[in-house]
């Protein structure tokens, strides 16, 4: 188990040395594309503890990038949370964020879901599992590669080859397996779709209730926030639906992550690292993953009672970076096999 180390009493140490400062007021600004209502009180929670003063900017991820890029040097920002490694990889390739030296950070986030120099820490998960109709699929897929197995032909749906979890995924066999194999891996795919790519996670999840499509791919949080609360289409029909964590036996189950990363030219840079580290307490841990139905990435914080109902599964350790790095390779390897 790793140590734990007293985040709040430096946290607190630090908001006490604010006060007794001639600085009259403290801030961190934000530009997030969360927008989740529990991240609310992750907020507020941070600010009563600090002292400091969360400024936000919420909006698309990849709108946000563009607009850091425009701002230049005169970014108001110091910190940019995503909602995917692909993205949160973009920032970092177009020289947006700095590295971070943090203790907490480095000894409480494992290594392979933060950057390689430190641009950037994850702090929830998400799994890519396989989801199937029970009463129609006796032998679901139990891994990813099976997913382009002939005898699946015409029964999957997912979303389509532009969409950033499709890049990741398959970004991810880029990695582990070579582009030849990833591209053979495609275009089976492809064939066994039971229709075209259309809609979101939960469309593909509500494919299996009417029907139309006996095995869907998906993140587990979508399925999660279903067994919550209600979700029309979907939770009153998931008891009929089975799910894989895929890939058990072998490198583990693909997952993605929030993440967030201190700006280049943040104005606010140490209060920038103070609240990255606030969101790998167990506190935020909890908030941070309860208010999507996502895992947290600290060991040994609780998982919420959806999330649990899921089960446990070995992940894949691949350094998530890798899915930013083949993400342009990913998605010309599904132009070329024509996955929409």
């Amino acid at each position: 188990m790793k140590p734990r180390l007293s985040i709040f009493a430096l946290l607190l140490a630090t908001s006490a040395a604010f006060a007794g400062s001639a600085i009259a007021a403290e801030e961190v600004n934000l530009y997030s594309s969360r927008h989740y209502d529990t991240d609310e009180k992750l907020y507020s929670d941070f600010e009563e503890l600090t002292g400091i003063r969360i400024n936000r900017i919420e909006g698309n991820a990849d709108e946000l990038i563009e607009r850091l890029k425009a701002e230049g040097r005169n970014s108001p920002a110091d910190v940019l949370l995503t909602v995917d490694a692909g993205r949160i990889w973009r920032a970092a390739d177009a020289d947006l964020l700095t590295p971070v030296e943090s203790e907490i950070l480095e000894e409480r986030i494992p290594a392979e879901l933060q950057h390689p120099d430190n641009l950037w820490f994850g702090f929830s998960t998400r799994a890519r599992l396989i989801f199937y109709a029970k009463d129609r699929v006796n032998e679901p897929p139990q891994t990813y590669a099976e997913l382009a197995d002939p005898k699946y032909k015409g029964k999957i749906c997912i979303r389509s080859g532009s969409n950033i979890y499709n890049l990741s995924l398959l970004a991810s066999r880029i990695a582990e397996y070579g582009p030849e194999a990833a591209e053979e891996w495609a275009a089976g795919l492809k064939a066994n779709l039971a229709r075209e790519p259309q809609g979101g996670d939960t469309d593909q999840l509500r494919g299996l209730v009417s029907g139309e499509c006996d095995i869907a791919v998906a993140n587990s949080y979508y399925f999660a926030r279903a067994l919550r609360t209600e979700v029309e289409g979907l939770s009153d029909h998931a008891d009929g639906i089975g799910w894989i964590f895929p890939d058990q036996d072998g490198n583990g189950t693909h997952v993605n992550v929030s993440a967030a990363g201190v700006l280049a030219n943040a104005p606010n840079r140490e209060n920038a690292i103070k609240f990255l580290e606030y969101l790998a307490s167990d506190s935020a841990q909890e908030y941070f993953a309860s208010g999507n139905d996502e895992y947290p990435v600290v060991e040994d914080v609780g998982l919420s009672a959806s999330v649990t109902k899921l089960g446990e599964f070995k992940r894949d350790d691949l350094n998530l970076s890798a899915l930013g790095e083949f993400q342009a390779e990913a998605q010309a390897i599904f132009n070329a096999v024509g996955f929409k």
